[in-house]
């Protein structure tokens, strides 16, 4: 399998539905429902395309609950949320995970979920836990960055872009690719960012003189990462001739990870000066089916079991502050001491309305 392939399999993973678990055991599934009568075997995770566990750390969910665990896949995070809205009461499924920072408020405000304080919630950091009413339950961070291409700035013995500022600069003229923030998280978490470092009313002439320098809009991730970018094995296939690109700061260990022969070091780097921070969210679903496994799945995706197994899987970070990270993240990630942040509600008033003062500005 190329790296290509093999992150477009890890990091966004084919739509449809997946049964990630199997009940392997004719007890299983025998948790009582409020009725007294046997609750279903099956939980169902409604998620976005990026979702992805191995099936071991599953298994042992199926083993100690007795659930099985069918996966949803049903888009990017932000189709999802529309979808979830529009079946609120009679949602696709028990829990759905993948709402992140950005998109919060918009599925709080719509009521698709129900309130339910975790089992081990008190190992998560305050700072993540940004619903007072617990309607979700925080599962994983990380960094939307800019990622550079070594190679070529080792070639044209420039320096790689440090910060915001950076980016708008003659010397990067017509490097850069970003994704629609209407369309894409990542996206999205990077116009955010920009909001935050410039304000309220400087993000627009930041956002005037990236078009200038010759800034490229895509719709996702996956083209901006596997199609323009030049640094990534995908990109390198396609030719892609941008060596900027809007990912993650968790990018680099996925390049090292799929390589073919895999690389001592990795062939991208971070500017860790252009970094928004996100945090992923699940919660129950208002009208689930199987209450039960739904708050059982949750509790079990902040479990030390499923936080280390999730950065191999998801290429995230763990939120639980007593999972470990794996030796790849620890020698080829890159923290990020300092990356911009906004309030939810912040996000809530603004996000559509900036959205909108984007599109103008930037693909018209």
């Amino acid at each position: 399998m190329s790296i290509k392939k093999a992150a477009t399999a890890a990091l966004v993973a084919a739509l449809g539905v997946t049964t990630l678990a199997a009940c392997g055991a004719d007890d299983a599934g025998k948790a009582a429902g409020p009725s007294g009568a046997p609750a279903p075997k099956t939980v169902t995770l409604v998620s976005h395309d990026s979702f992805n566990a191995s099936k071991e750390v599953l298994a042992a969910f199926t083993k100690q609950t007795g659930f099985t665990v069918k996966v949803l896949k049903s888009g990017d995070a932000g189709e999802v949320v529309n979808k979830e809205i529009l079946t609120k009461g009679s949602p696709q499924g028990d829990v759905f995970f993948g709402v992140d920072n950005t998109l919060l408020s918009r599925a709080l405000d719509n009521g698709i979920f129900v309130p339910y304080a975790a089992k081990g919630v008190d190992r998560v950091p305050a700072a993540y836990r940004l619903d007072k009413e617990q309607r979700v339950t925080p599962v994983d961070t990380g960094d939307i960055c800019v990622n550079y291409d070594k190679k070529y700035f080792a070639d044209k013995k420039l320096a790689p872009p440090v910060t915001f500022d950076d980016l708008a600069k003659p010397a990067y003229k017509d490097l850069l690719v970003v994704e629609n923030p209407e369309r894409s998280s990542p996206g999205l978490g990077f116009l955010l960012g920009t909001a935050a470092k410039y304000g309220d009313d400087g993000w627009q002439d930041y956002w005037k003189k990236l078009k200038a320098n010759g800034v490229k809009t895509v719709d996702s991730w996956e083209l901006a990462y596997n199609q323009e970018f030049s640094g990534s094995a995908g990109g390198k296939q396609a030719k892609g001739d941008r060596p900027l690109v809007v990912s993650y700061a968790s990018s680099p260990p996925v390049e090292v990870l799929y390589g073919e022969p895999q690389p001592k070091t990795a062939p991208t780097g971070v500017s860790t000066g252009t970094c928004f921070r996100q945090t992923e969210f699940a919660g129950l679903l208002n009208g689930a089916k199987n209450p039960e496994g739904g708050k059982a799945l949750i509790d079990f995706l902040i479990s030390k079991k499923f936080q280390e197994d999730m950065p191999l899987q998801m290429f995230v970070n763990p939120v639980a502050e007593d999972a470990a990270l794996p030796e790849l993240f620890t020698k080829h990630g890159v923290v990020v001491d300092k990356p911009e942040t906004m309030a939810p509600e912040k996000i809530a008033e603004k996000r559509d309305p900036w959205i909108q003062q984007w599109s103008s500005l930037v693909l018209k």
